[in-house]
């Protein structure tokens, strides 16, 4: 069983018991979060449920493992010829989720 979920902009497929990194929640270590945007939920049997957007009824329940940051990220500017060379970078911050149900009604 697997799902897809839309957070933050961004697309996950999930599993339960699995560890996904999104960007930063304000939810505290430990605490539970739901995921009511699911796009997408496929079951054991094969069968498939899309959503047009969202599934109704369907969610998705996680609780947060860690805040963390992840890798610094380099970036590069030049202009050729013209001796401009620029590097920055920046780290993301993110939260570390743990899946723990998938629940359609």
């Amino acid at each position: 069983m697997f799902a897809i979920i839309q957070t933050a902009g961004h697309q996950f497929r999930v599993e339960p018991d699995q560890l996904i990194d999104i960007d930063r929640l304000g939810a505290a270590t430990g605490a539970e979060i739901i995921f009511d945007q699911v796009l997408l939920v496929s079951q054991d049997d094969g069968s498939v449920v899309a959503g047009s957007p969202i599934v109704a009824g369907a969610r998705v329940v996680g609780i947060v493992d860690e805040h963390a940051r992840g890798p610094k990220i380099r970036v590069f500017r030049h202009k050729r010829r013209k001796g401009m060379r620029r590097t920055r970078g920046h780290r993301r911050d993110l939260t570390r989720v743990r899946i723990t149900n998938i629940a359609t009604d």
